[in-house]
């Protein structure tokens, strides 16, 4: 097979990329040799994102501001929520991204540029709330 290479018994595979996949690989630090992924884990890691990052914009958008303000519970409750749920849904992307990578899928690129969008959002949603924490 072309680009393809194995040795021995190893089910790992070093395959050869085009310069921009390449590059988006050492991004990721994805390695070269990989064994693969199946469909289904990688259709649970890109749930369990979505999951975490739709829970901090429920949180932040309606919970903290009109929920918890009805009941009187809402003073600073928020970047003290949405901070770490922020860090756990960025990195809840970058793991699945990785997985997209280590799978060679084909849609490697089109989820990779989604993540990056939702990983520009959650960054200043994270950053918004360091500040109100510290100003």
């Amino acid at each position: 097979m072309e680009g393809l290479a194995t040795e021995g018994r190893d089910t790992a595979a070093v395959r050869h990329h085009a310069p921009a996949d390449a590059w988006m690989r050492r991004l990721l630090r994805v390695p070269e040799r990989v064994a693969p992924i199946t469909e289904a884990e990688l259709r649970r890691g890109a749930s369990y994102s979505m999951m975490v990052s739709a829970t901090r914009c429920l949180l932040t958008y309606i919970v903290l501001p009109f929920v918890l303000p009805a009941l009187s519970l809402a003073a600073g409750v928020g970047p003290l929520l949405g901070l770490p749920l922020g860090v756990v849904a960025m990195a809840a992307n970058v793991v699945t991204a990785r997985r997209f990578w280590l799978a060679d899928h084909r849609y490697r690129w089109p989820y990779t540029a989604f993540a990056g969008v939702i990983l520009v959002m959650l960054a200043v949603l994270v950053v918004r709330d360091l500040s109100e924490l510290l100003g």
